[in-house]
């Protein structure tokens, strides 16, 4: 999984907040090289587009699943995430539709200016994508890119502290999250959402970057609530959060340099080193 290293460790990161539509792998590709090509002018160095960025989310049925996911790499979505990449001398990371023979997995993409590096499944299910997709198998993989190490979660695995946790014993900096949030039960008035005051708890407890990007738009009768961000690891927001509903790139300059000090927070204590293994493993 290793990329060549580099003695620089800062970056700056994007995440695009927009609206796919689902069944409609052309307009979501073109959607995406867009806003990819206007990050890019921006600066982006690496970029995270939502959950299912490709095929959208709200699938009626396994028929419409298997028309839109592809292998990954080597699918017609995958291709053209790698070509952007390529291209434009930039890292990918987005949600899509794999199919691995007769499976399907919530899959997320990393690709970048070599093309393809590797790939994630999503570990934990919402709701109805346990009828169209398996559980991840492929555990939670650390990438090795020229500015640091990266994780990969998505959306609903956000609500398992252990996916940081693990993430960061593992060696991730900066945890990248194609997300398709949806409105929590008891958060109608509440001044932010739960996906991004657990986002940034989790950025704060172990010392990391996340990256959260998030979709926006009704599908299907289903509402998303946008406010994608990009938070530092001692759990403030360096970008964002974006609106509720328009579309939107936020952008962030990082030192990945910076999460091993972070971690540090006097001549005591340390957040990982302090963990308690021998009561809780």
């Amino acid at each position: 999984m290793s990329v060549k290293a580099s003695t620089t460790r800062t970056v700056t990161v994007a995440t695009v907040q927009f609206e796919p539509i689902v069944g409609d792998r052309v307009h979501n590709l073109a959607a995406i090289e867009q806003l990819v090509r206007t990050a890019k002018t921006q600066g982006a160095g690496i970029l995270v587009l939502p959950e299912l960025a490709d095929s959208g989310y709200s699938f009626r049925d396994c028929d419409e699943v298997a028309v839109m996911a592809g292998p990954v790499p080597g699918g017609p979505s995958a291709e053209v995430l790698c070509r952007l990449a390529r291209e434009l001398g930039l890292y990918i990371v987005s949600g899509i539709a794999e199919q691995d023979g007769d499976r399907f997995y919530n899959s997320a993409l990393l690709c970048g200016p070599d093309g393809y590096i590797g790939k994630y499944r999503k570990l934990h299910l919402w709701n109805n994508e346990n009828r169209f997709f398996k559980k991840g198998d492929l555990g939670l993989p650390v990438f090795d890119l020229p500015f640091g190490r990266i994780g990969i979660a998505i959306c609903y695995d956000g609500w398992f502290p252990e996916t940081f946790r693990e993430l960061a014993l593992a060696g991730a900096e900066l945890v990248c999250v194609p997300t398709n949030w949806v409105p929590m039960a008891g958060a109608e008035n509440a001044s932010e959402p739960m996906a991004n005051i657990l986002h940034k708890a989790a950025a704060h407890i172990n010392g990391l970057y996340i990256a959260c990007a998030d979709r926006i738009g009704i599908e299907r009768d289903q509402p998303f609530i946008g406010r994608s961000l990009i938070v530092g690891p001692q759990g403030w927001p360096v970008s964002g959060p974006a609106s509720t509903d328009r579309e939107e790139i936020l952008l962030a300059h990082i030192d990945l340099s910076s999460v091993a000090e972070t971690r540090t927070l006097n001549s005591f204590n340390h957040l990982l080193g302090d963990r308690r293994a021998d009561v809780y493993g």
